[in-house]
């Protein structure tokens, strides 16, 4: 029997309504922690290194004016580490030296603050081995968000090199209904107002055809196939329902705004584990219009996963 620590930590996207949309979801975080450490720590930081050290060119870019916004962002991480997570992290501070220790990789590096060579990579780089998320700095000028440096290992069908340098908009462009009423419009400025101090939190959601973190746009010859292989049979263990917690911190020197991305994984068996969560989203799956279930990746199996829900709702 599993142990139901997964499902009771897994973040549910979902308010109480069975109508889902496109909309500006962030609340403020009460908690001022850009990270969260989860029980597959080790095995993602492992795997973050992997893709970067074999595809460094797809999971990591950077503007050459973003060095230091970068420097900002590994102030505020390394201080949320040792805040938060006292034992799993320290940091020792020799005035501008700082000797920063990962207890659980058995890590110490020493480097001076704010200089680039006493470091082997970029500084953005640097501290995003050692977190599960993503890191996407954003810089504000010219009444505009652009996305000038990134570390992004497992993204949701989308790519960093392609990305690097383009607006809010332009990032957004592709998805379907993001321009009605404006949204794009408000979004927008909603982002240029976070204020330093008071950040916010979203969360975005979709289903995954596999178990497999690293989706990026260029490797989709080697996971997109496996949506043509859901069945009504096979759906609870190939299919996994993917949660992006996304944390937005305005950084009050650059005034660059930094998103932390943290992807988690539950595969759909588990997932319908608590009643509740298997009754709503099978409305939202149901009720959920074709231009977000296509632009999701959903289309192509929905019809299996809804046979499959409505099977188990049967023996509830």
């Amino acid at each position: 029997m599993k142990s139901s620590s997964d499902v009771l930590s897994f973040p549910y996207p979902f308010n109480e309504s069975n109508v889902y949309r496109y909309s500006n979801n962030a609340i403020p975080l009460h908690l001022q922690n850009s990270i969260e450490l989860t029980y597959q720590y080790v095995d993602e930081i492992s795997l973050k290194r992997e893709l970067l050290t074999n595809h460094p060119e797809r999971c990591y870019q950077s503007s050459p004016h973003s060095m230091d916004a970068q420097w900002e962002i590994v102030d505020l991480i390394i201080h949320n580490l040792i805040f938060y997570y006292p034992d799993k992290f320290e940091l020792e501070k020799k005035d501008e030296q700082w000797i920063f220790s990962n207890v659980q990789t058995k890590e110490k590096i020493t480097f001076t603050f704010g200089d680039r060579t006493t470091l082997e990579v970029e500084p953005l780089d640097f501290i995003g081995r050692h977190v599960q998320e993503d890191l996407i700095l954003m810089m504000q000028r010219d009444g505009n968000l652009f996305l000038d440096a990134g570390q992004l290992c497992f993204p949701a069908n989308w790519s960093l090199y392609f990305d690097l340098g383009m607006t809010f908009k332009e990032i957004h462009s592709p998805i379907p209904g993001f321009q009605s009423g404006s949204l794009d419009d408000k979004i927008l400025q909603f982002l240029m107002r976070i204020e330093a101090g008071k950040p916010w939190g979203r969360k975005n959601w979709s289903l995954m055809a596999g178990s497999r973190l690293d989706t990026s746009l260029e490797t989709f010859s080697e996971w997109g196939q496996a949506r043509k292989q859901v069945t009504k049979e096979n759906a609870g263990e190939v299919v996994h329902f993917r949660v992006e917690v996304q944390k937005l911190f305005r950084l009050p020197k650059s005034n660059g705004v930094l998103f932390t991305i943290h992807s988690h994984m539950l595969p759909l068996e588990r997932f319908i584990q608590h009643t509740p969560w298997l009754e709503q989203f099978y409305a939202i799956l149901r009720e959920l219009p074709d231009f977000i279930s296509e632009y999701k990746g959903i289309s192509l199996y929905r019809k299996q996963v809804l046979e499959y829900l409505e099977e188990e709702m049967k023996k509830r």
